[in-house]
């Protein structure tokens, strides 16, 4: 298993073909953020690796999730009567989500800088960003968090697959047009989140309990904007780049089933993950939210990350992800009926399995495309350059 080859042949084939191709449209990053990233990556010196950049941008956000776990381990820090989060850690992680967002921005135009742009860039830059949606939105949730004047978990659940599936939107339309849309709501969330962290260090959590506008809280606002940007942002936009695709005759699937197979995993995840949360005996969620959380996103950058390869080599995406066949046996162990600390003690086995194979898939193939390649990932040294 050590070294078992993810990456087909057929695949690797495909990605000596591939050529990179997106549109960016938003105004945000055309004209304020895309200047902005111009500029910074001038300061980044010519031999510093574009996947460094990218790694360290996550790892970021890996950080921020971390330490809002510290402080913030059940999310309830946030709400009355309870210690709150201390003001200089919504600084820090105002900034260090910035700044992975600005590295977000660099890291493409550091390899375009330096020459350095490949097909395991694009892969290790998309392939962190499915990892990182759960780290951004169970952070984010430690603003408002549960209680009384906060947002059930149940409704950050069907939050984070509102943003799970905005993303997996992207990368659906890439596989079908051959194009990578840049979603809107991206860069608005990133540069709205970083300033409403820095906000609630000033005025603190407590403002956040009062009502934006009459009876309207800004946990409705939050909860609006996510579900808005992805109704009438998101979706529409895919399905008028599909439709577009398609009246020009340029789609690369043409039967519907063949076109709709990238959905098959994520949504036989959304309906395992959400039985599981109805029929569990002990509450699981409430129960063990984060750890939830990290399980399902986990094993949605895991099938998203398998949609990447198959986009870009221009191979067929699998019908089904085999992350989901331990997942379907707990949920149907737990239907049984099971003691409360067998089904938290199944949970975190399952996060463990789910977290260990997706970094052995990673890393695997990274080490193949690599050698493919005849590169080191995080170095712009050449192999054999001696």
């Amino acid at each position: 298993m050590a070294g078992y080859e993810y990456v087909s042949p057929e695949q690797l084939a495909g990605f000596d073909k591939y050529k990179y191709s997106a549109v960016d449209t938003n105004p945000l990053s055309l004209y304020i953020m895309h200047p902005f990233w111009n500029t910074i990556v001038k300061a980044f010196p010519t031999w510093l690796a574009p996947n460094l950049i990218t790694f360290s941008g996550f790892l970021l956000v890996v950080f921020n999730f971390l330490l809002m776990a510290y402080f913030d381990p059940d999310f309830y820090a946030s709400a009355p009567g309870h210690k709150h989060v201390p003001d200089w850690v919504w600084i820090v992680v105002g900034i260090l989500n910035f700044m992975a967002y600005t590295l977000d921005g660099v890291d493409g135009k550091q390899a375009r800088r330096t020459n350095s742009s490949t097909p395991l860039g694009e892969l290790f830059d998309h392939g962190l960003d499915s990892w990182s949606c759960v780290y951004f939105v169970v952070t984010v949730y430690s603003i408002f968090g549960r209680g009384p004047t906060g947002v059930s978990v149940f409704v950050l659940y069907l939050l984070l697959w509102v943003v799970l599936f905005s993303f997996i939107l992207s990368h659906w339309e890439k596989y079908n047009t051959g194009i990578l849309f840049l979603p809107w709501g991206y860069d608005v969330s990133q540069v709205t989140i970083s300033f409403v962290y820095i906000v609630t260090a000033v005025v603190g959590v407590e403002a956040w309990y009062e009502p934006f506008l009459f009876n309207f809280l800004y946990r409705d606002l939050f909860t609006a904007m996510i579900i808005g940007c992805a109704l009438f942002v998101t979706l529409p936009m895919s399905l008028l780049n599909f439709f577009r695709s398609y009246k020009s005759n340029t789609l690369k699937h043409n039967s519907v089933y063949e076109a709709m197979v990238p959905f098959f995993s994520p949504c036989l995840l959304f309906i395992l993950s959400t039985a599981w949360i109805l029929w569990s005996p002990s509450d699981i969620l409430e129960l063990h939210p984060r750890v939830f959380y990290f399980m399902v996103g986990t094993a949605f950058a895991n099938i998203t990350c398998q949609l990447i390869v198959c986009q870009m080599s221009s191979t067929r995406c699998p019908t089904l992800n085999w992350l989901l066949v331990p997942l379907f046996l707990v949920v149907i162990t737990v239907n049984l009926g099971v003691a409360s600390y067998l089904e938290s003690l199944l949970l975190y086995i399952l996060t463990t399995v789910f977290t260990l194979a997706h970094i052995h898939y990673g890393v695997r193939v990274v080490k193949q495309l690599s050698s493919h390649f005849q590169i080191y990932p995080f170095s712009l040294k050449k192999p054999n350059s001696d």
